[in-house]
């Protein structure tokens, strides 16, 4: 199995329990909010260590709390696009980028830094600032830069949140050339069943 995920977590009066395997490159996470879908990313990423759980990515394991195993985070190897995007603002396009590189391990085999920039169609941003981006143009960078982290799994929470029609499409179809053409596993959150078809049928449903 690529994903063996079981969650069980409480924050609050919100609890989570999630447990899947998943065989697919892509995997979507739906439900509706409060759901607990980005909770779960942040355990897989490990910004949060749940009660308990298990997470191996593709016979990697990143958590086990019955075997007491908790890689911390910057040995997890997980890219990372947040709803809030996170681009540093006061570094141009291209230094946001070489930010995801210098985040990667050198041992690792290098993600093609030039393939990145042609599918996600960032090449004319290279030199400018996030400030000057519009939201999808912010999503695509964002994408390149944990992409060029060199990670083991992506996780994209909710990355077309906020956009119009055009750029989500746009971005949609992007995320689909990269399922496509670079073998990395992703779990893609959303709320949305019309955009999930278009990308799986691996889907996982919280409730």
């Amino acid at each position: 199995m690529l994903f063996e995920i079981t969650i069980k977590h409480r924050i609050g009066a919100c609890k989570i329990a999630v447990d899947f395997t998943a065989e697919a490159s892509l995997t979507a996470i739906t439900g509706p909010s409060g759901a607990g879908k980005t909770t779960l990313l942040n355990c897989i990423a490990g910004l949060i260590v749940p009660d308990e759980g298990r997470v191996v990515i593709g016979g990697r394991i990143l958590l086990d709390t019955a075997q007491g195993i908790a890689l911390p985070v910057e040995h997890r190897r997980v890219g990372y696009v947040f709803q809030d995007t996170r681009l540093f603002p006061h570094l141009k396009v291209r230094a946001n980028l070489a930010y995801g590189e210098n985040l990667a391990h050198e041992r690792l085999e290098r993600i093609d830094r030039d393939e990145v920039i042609e599918v996600l169609g960032i090449a004319p941003l290279l030199d400018r600032w996030p400030a000057s981006l519009s939201g999808g143009e912010i999503r695509r960078v964002a994408i390149a830069r944990a992409l060029l982290s060199r990670p083991g799994v992506l996780l994209l929470d909710e990355p077309l949140a906020s956009l119009d029609k055009p750029r989500a499409a746009d971005i949609l179809a992007m995320i689909a050339a990269l399922r496509d053409r670079i073998a990395l596993p992703m779990l893609y959150v959303s709320h949305e069943p019309d955009e999930v078809k278009r990308l799986t049928t691996s889907v996982v449903a919280l409730t």
